[in-house]
């Protein structure tokens, strides 16, 4: 194993925990936000943010099925104030049914009280007889300290979907709610922050149901709507695709004095209220904050009508959407944090998150209930664990580093490339260094008589003898080559002592094989001898690596060199054979001169040295012919 692969081989034990911990997690978390009920805080921001997206989808393309009559500040005027009397709002009705032909004709007023006997006689045969829905508000507080109850109910009908619980009501005087045979309820149960973003469909008071304004309406007069089992009647949430500008709204006046064109009524669903401020029937929509009451039952009579005529979007699964973008987000979270900065982590989840909010908005079409900020919740989970995880993931490598390093690298060096502050200290770079090579004589002959145990003992211990001084002598620890190693001085810190500091290393490893050379000897078997080459000179150290494998050693001639002097140690009485480069360099040792030889490889004869007769290292043994 060389330094550099060692380093990126190592792999932080909670990296392959993330690979299942963080998708499972941001899934949960988005699951969790799309199908258990949301907080406040959080309700109110998934709300907004769907407010946003209804806002850029609306159309101000004509509804041809609805028409409003506006009972205006204008109709007021021209009119009379309000209240009008039953008897006018007779004749509006019977103008709108006979001279305008329209289809039916819903009544978003409140009658609570009986006002002249025609009037009400009148009107109580239309609600009788025409296509004619009254208005009823039920009531769903219960804070107030009294509960409402005005009037006289009516239009009760059975159903079996879900429907919303009152507690009070105002209704309209005993003689219309008994004629009436469509009555709808014009009550609303505002979210927490005040906006009207659903109607329930239908509501129970005292084991009774009753409609909505709308859905009356479109039972009454638009074909019927069936409404499921396990649907939202207890609280539909308006569509709202249509501005209030696509509606053709017109003035009670106009209708009561004729001046419209039929044709603009004619076989349409009519919505009879308000908007005028005197009325104060006003609501906060996600439209706008101050929109007429009458506006959402024009609303949410299109999005029935939308039901009915299938004209809704298809249906997506806006929740499943939302928990595979969040897996997609943390299964790509787990690869990158590992492997990119926090910064880029940072930038790779915001993205994610642009993209979402996008993605979002084509589902909110076709799934208005599910969450679009889920997502956003897990890749906010993904934010906040990336900087501290990244910062957690810089601080477990730096320590590997440091360890590794000091398994190859003297602990001085590995002191001194910390106060360095270099850049890249493994980047290659032209030093003067001092190579090693040490290997042990007949290793086959040694290793093959023995058991695999022993053989392994015995490896490991010949390597000891060489590694320790290595290391004790701040030497690089380039590679193991079996029975043997390279070292290098010099490298990666520049050294003027390189070539000492070599020989001291190769001294003290022949003083270590002899030992262990003897003990072998003790237990009958053969001695080991050891064969050092070494030489100094300009070499390129660094990383030289691929995509696939790493490795930091040194390349140029003097490490040739220096394998080749470890072979001819073999047809020398001497342990160490040292090369001219390294004889130029050393300033504490003295040296023998051996002759010249013509290495391998080499054009000219190479000077070979060993060390002086004072502190020879000699073997025993005779040479052993090339």
């Amino acid at each position: 194993m060389t330094i550099f692969s060692a380093l990126r081989a190592l792999t932080l034990p909670s990296s392959r925990h993330l690979r299942w911990l963080l998708p499972l997690t941001a899934v949960l978390i988005t699951a969790g936000a799309e199908w258990l009920p949301p907080p406040g805080s959080s309700y109110l921001a998934e709300e907004w943010l769907r407010d946003r997206y209804i806002r850029l989808q609306t159309t101000d393309a004509e509804e041809p099925r609805v028409l409003v009559v506006d009972i205006d500040e204008a109709s007021l005027a021209g009119v009379g104030p309000w209240p009008w009397g039953s008897a006018r709002i007779a004749d509006l009705v019977e103008i709108l049914l006979t001279d305008y032909q329209s289809r039916g004709v819903a009544l978003d007023i409140l009658l609570p009280k009986a006002s002249d006997p025609l009037g009400d006689t009148r009107l109580a045969l239309l609600a009788a007889h025409a296509p004619l829905v009254l208005a009823q508000a039920l009531d769903y507080s219960r804070t107030r300290p009294e509960l409402l109850r005005e009037g006289v109910l009516g239009g009760a009908v059975s159903a079996t979907a879900p429907a919303a619980a009152a507690t009070g009501y105002l209704a309209n005087h005993a003689q219309l709610a008994r004629a009436g045979r469509h009555i709808g309820n014009i009550g609303f149960i505002p979210d927490a922050d005040g906006a009207l973003r659903r109607v329930p469909l239908l509501t129970r008071y005292q084991g009774q149901t009753y409609p909505a304004l709308s859905l009356a309406l479109v039972n009454c007069c638009g074909g019927g709507l069936a409404l499921a089992a396990g649907g939202d009647a207890a609280g539909a949430r308006v569509a709202y695709r249509r501005d209030w500008t696509a509606y053709t709204v017109v003035s009670a006046a106009d209708i009561l004095q004729r001046r419209i064109d039929p044709a603009s009524a004619r076989g349409r669903l009519v919505l009879v209220g308000s908007s005028s401020l005197t009325l104060s029937d006003r609501v906060t929509t996600p439209l706008a904050a101050n929109r007429p009451g009458l506006g959402v039952q024009a609303a949410m009579l299109s999005t029935l009508l939308d039901r009915r005529d299938g004209g809704t979007p298809a249906p997506w699964p806006g929740r499943l959407i939302a928990c595979g973008w969040a897996l997609l987000m943390a299964a790509l979270a787990s690869y990158t944090f590992p492997r990119l900065s926090a910064a880029r982590n940072v930038a790779l989840l915001a993205a994610g998150g642009a993209l979402w909010l996008l993605l979002a908005y084509d589902v909110s079409r076709h799934d208005p209930d599910f969450s679009p900020t889920a997502p956003l919740a897990s890749l906010l989970f993904l934010l906040s664990f990336a900087v501290p995880y990244q910062w957690q993931v810089t601080q477990q490598r730096s320590r590997h580093l440091l360890d590794t390093l000091r398994q190859y690298v003297a602990p001085a060096v590995v002191a001194e490339l910390l106060r360095s502050d270099l850049k890249d200290p493994l980047a290659p770079r032209q030093l003067d260094v001092t190579t090693l090579i040490a290997d042990m004589e007949g290793y086959t002959t040694q290793v093959e008589s023995l058991p695999v145990d022993e053989a392994a003992k015995l490896t490991r211990d010949f390597l000891e003898c060489l590694t320790g001084p290595v290391i004790a002598t701040q030497g690089t620890l380039d590679k193991y080559t079996g029975d043997g190693l390279v070292a290098f001085w010099g490298a990666p810190l520049p050294n003027l002592q390189h070539a000492d500091l070599a020989l001291d290393a190769a001294r003290a490893i022949v003083r270590r094989v002899q030992l262990l050379s003897q003990e072998q000897q003790a237990r009958g078997r053969p001695p080991l001898r050891v064969r050092i080459g070494i030489d100094s000179g300009l070499a390129m150290a660094g990383d030289f690596g691929t995509a696939f494998r790493s490795i930091y050693t040194a390349v140029g001639d003097s490490v040739n060199t220096a394998s080749r002097l470890e072979q001819a140690a073999r047809d020398y009485p001497h342990d160490v054979i040292i090369g001219a480069g390294t004889v130029a360099r050393a300033r504490r040792h003295g040296f023998l001169r051996l002759g010249e030889r013509l290495l391998r490889g080499k054009e000219k004869p190479t000077t070979l040295y060993t060390f002086e007769a004072t502190m020879s290292t000699t073997t025993d043994h005779p040479a052993q012919p090339l």
